[in-house]
């Protein structure tokens, strides 16, 4: 296999009520992961947002009320797609600016964390517009030479997007074969770490502050240098708690 994996990497895609993040509701998960001997493993789940599908979402992904109708709630399946993305690197099509963002956003609206800031992301999408600049059927076009009959299907998306990565490997010599340096490739140090952009990470992949007096420091200068404004941050600044929850996880890494 052209792409060298220390760890899986697990591809997936959300389709959803709408691209309204906090607001909008996920109604389908695809996971296809890559294991490091070249091998696959897929699942894929129909959730039930608890709202109104929009006909021109239902119009998008053919996902209507009456099919998530008895399908499991995210707080249903939470901790199952997660032991599905568990230790493994992250990728997908416009993953870093959509699909990551949305799922810790709706994980912690049902009070389950994820915290993503210590993997690594491969964005396709992000890589296949350096190079060609189009979408994903027409990646699957281009690269594959075949049509994407399963468009805006979450699993059939994910497969895709898997397979037309290891094309643009094959095709291009000068992409990197592991997930760190397609990850930079990606820009997904570029990404801020928590789902609200109040983190970001510095050139060396550290957690640190993207606002307020002690903007760009990473999370452990300030409490070596300022514990009070910490302790303030973790307690009385009314951050996100998918903000915090970062925060704590960074804290704990540096105090073990």
């Amino acid at each position: 296999m052209l792409l060298r994996l220390q760890r899986p990497l697990a591809f997936f895609d959300l389709e959803t009520t709408g691209v309204r993040i906090g607001r909008d509701r996920i109604v389908q998960v695809g996971v296809v992961r890559l294991l490091p001997d070249g091998s696959r493993e897929s699942w894929q789940s129909l959730v039930n947002p608890e709202m109104p599908i929009p006909p021109e979402a239902t119009a998008v992904h053919g996902i209507a009320d009456l099919d998530v109708a008895f399908a499991p709630r995210l707080q249903d399946i939470a901790e199952e797609l997660l032991g599905h993305l568990e230790a493994c690197d992250l990728a997908g099509f416009n993953v870093l600016r959509f699909d990551i963002p949305f799922l810790a956003e709706e994980l912690h609206r049902v009070g389950t964390a994820w915290d993503t800031s210590k993997v690594r992301v491969v964005d396709v999408q992000r890589i296949y517009h350096q190079m060609e600049r189009r979408d994903l059927s027409a990646a699957v076009k281009f690269y594959l030479d075949r049509a994407h009959d399963g468009a805006h299907d979450a699993l059939a998306d994910v497969e895709a997007t898997a397979d037309v990565l290891i094309a643009q490997l094959a095709r291009y010599s000068e992409l990197p074969q592991d997930v760190d340096q397609l990850g930079l490739l990606s820009g997904d140090r570029q990404r801020p770490p928590d789902a609200a952009g109040k983190l970001q990470f510095d050139e060396q992949g550290n957690v640190c502050l993207g606002f307020g007096k002690y903007k760009g420091w990473t999370l452990e200068s300030i409490g070596r240098n300022d514990p009070g404004y910490m302790q303030w941050l973790m307690t009385k600044a009314e951050l996100p708690g998918s903000t915090l929850a970062v925060m704590r996880n960074v804290l704990a890494d540096l105090e073990a």
